[in-house]
């Protein structure tokens, strides 16, 4: 009960109060430690620091919001108490009555560790703004006119309380952030500031791993805010992220393997971690992580491999193998659309990459990744990097051109696009050609003729253009009544339009057959003809006078 009370005294005290007593106790603690005669360098050291705190508490006690600033009042009781203890260990070294050297070598260590810590937080009081913003949060709550000022103010001393104070005090302030950023994430990152996130990031590499954890839980919240990425990154947040990855908690480990998925959206950000040997730690976070930061990990890898010029390193680490592997056995399914996003993304222009992925067995994992659930287009497209280098045989035993096709039935507009463009790389051969038209292609690529996207039109008409020059696959255009107006509406001479080229080749193909020409003119393609001769189309003018003829021919018969 008296200790209950002294307490009610202490905290009582005004900030006023605090001042004279820490100004009362400053200079008695000054003058026992220039008697002192024993450990003369660790007390010459504690002397000159002692000589800073005046100044300190001076530029304290000058703030106009001193007096209202519930940080200021613990700095002084902090400072007023580490005098105190200055005090009785400089009476102790008087009288040469401590315990042992030793220990009294320690206790004269930690009260210089504690006076640097004094001088700092005095510093960081003034330089950082919070005693300007930063009032007793019983007052605001009660009193403030504006509730919403009140909050920024309460949160902006529990930030600078990350900042002053000793660990415990830090790792209270890290629960009531983490409790608040929980429940108020806006207004917590309305008041951030950069200094802020650079105090927030310092702790991620603290000796304490309960508060690493915390830390990275706050840091993997406003990673994926999207608020303030270039702070986190220009502030030093990759390396600690990468050394949890490596060897932190289960928690900290997938926290930060969360952060760095975030991260790694910029590019600059992806080449920051191959810089800071981020590949290995997220590799093997891969093969033995819990499902999140296997598909968080997978993920951040993706968003590496979308930068070319780290492809070949992330091959040196074995992602190649890593991705085939968790396409077969990925823990979560989207770790599994990660690894094709991934392989689509090694495969586009490489071919080295492209032959280890084939080696590896790539092509028969796609092909069963296809015949799941999962979105297609990323798969299709890693398969149509890679079937210009398989051979015949290995395309038609594997069962690529079913799946291909499958895709251009069924499959979303992105994913139908990649096909047809994988049967554009793979009908270079005549026996191909038979194949593709046989299976069934055709007519699904005169129906996408029709999609609304320009690319997909004009990959349509490559892949038909090529089929096309086969006679039997040609007479299977012909049969399709949608064959002729889709392709005449797509002689359009509009820039937007590329599949013109390809379209005009399709049409000539067609043109010898008078059906298919009566088609083409009473659909207007001799309007669209005569602009595409203008702009020097191949074919157009070759294609635009047989469809003349066959229009004086027609008139004259009828005459």
């Amino acid at each position: 009960m008296v200790e209950d009370r002294g307490k009610d005294v202490i905290d009582s005290l005004s900030a006023e109060e605090w001042l004279s007593r820490a100004q009362e106790v400053v200079p008695m603690a000054l003058e026992k430690a220039r008697k002192v005669k024993v450990f003369p360098s660790r007390w010459k050291m504690i002397v000159s620091k002692l000589e800073q705190i005046p100044t300190r508490l001076s530029d304290l006690s000058s703030h106009p919001c001193f007096s209202k600033n519930a940080l200021c009042k613990e700095q002084l009781q902090a400072v007023t108490k580490t005098m105190n203890e200055a005090i009785e260990l400089a009476e102790l070294c008087i009288l040469e009555k401590y315990e042992g050297k030793l220990r009294m070598q320690s206790d004269l260590d930690a009260l210089s560790g504690k006076l640097d810590l004094n001088l700092r937080d005095c510093g960081l009081l003034i330089k950082t703004g919070v005693l300007g913003e930063v009032t007793l949060p019983s007052c605001a709550a009660t009193t403030s006119a504006e509730p919403e000022a009140a909050l920024h103010g309460n949160i902006r001393e529990l930030l600078a309380r990350l900042q002053i104070g000793h660990l415990e005090a830090k790792h209270r302030a890290l629960d009531s952030l983490v409790e608040v950023m929980k429940e108020d994430e806006k207004n917590v990152l309305a008041v951030l500031g950069r200094s802020n996130i650079a105090a927030i990031i310092q702790l991620l590499t603290a000796t304490s791993p309960r508060m690493r954890e915390k830390t990275v839980t706050i840091i993997c919240s406003l990673a994926e805010s999207g608020s303030c990425e270039n702070w986190l990154v220009s502030e030093g947040v990759l390396p600690p992220l990468i050394r949890l990855v490596e060897s932190g908690s289960p928690v900290g480990k997938e926290k930060a393997t969360i952060s760095l998925q975030r991260l790694s959206m910029s590019a600059e950000t992806a080449r920051s971690i191959v810089g800071h040997g981020g590949v290995r730690p997220l590799i093997e976070i891969c093969r033995t992580g819990d499902s999140v930061s296997q598909a968080s990990s997978a993920c951040t890898l993706k968003n590496i491999s979308a930068v070319p010029e780290v492809r070949q390193t992330l091959a040196e680490e074995g992602i190649v193998k890593l991705m085939v592997n968790l396409l077969d056995c990925g823990i979560l399914l989207g770790s599994k659309e990660y690894a094709a996003e991934c392989l689509q993304n090694l495969t586009s222009s490489n071919d080295s990459l492209r032959k280890s992925v084939i080696s590896e067995g790539g092509v028969r994992s796609l092909l069963t990744y296809l015949d799941g659930p999962l979105p297609q287009e990323s798969a299709v497209s890693a398969l149509r990097n890679l079937v210009a280098l398989l051979s015949m045989d290995d395309i038609i035993s594997l069962g690529v051109i079913p799946r291909l096709v499958h895709v251009l039935k069924s499959g979303s507009l992105g994913a139908q696009q990649a096909a047809a463009s994988a049967i554009c790389k793979i009908c270079s051969s005549t026996e191909m050609k038979k194949v593709l038209g046989e299976a069934g292609c055709i007519s699904l690529l005169v129906r996408m003729l029709e999609a609304k996207a320009n690319g997909a039109r004009e990959v349509a008409a490559q892949a038909l253009s090529s089929l096309m020059t086969l006679s039997h696959n040609c007479r299977e255009v012909k049969k399709d009544d949608k064959s002729v107006p889709n392709l005449v509406q797509l002689l359009d001479p509009s820039p937007q339009n590329t599949a013109k080229k390809y379209v005009v080749s399709c049409l000539s193909l067609l043109s010898s057959s008078k059906k298919c020409k009566k088609l083409m003119i009473s659909y207007g393609a001799i309007g669209y003809l005569k602009k595409l001769n203008e702009m020097d189309i191949p074919g157009s003018k070759k294609l635009l006078e047989r469809l003349e003829r066959g229009k004086l021919r027609s008139l004259f018969t009828r005459n």
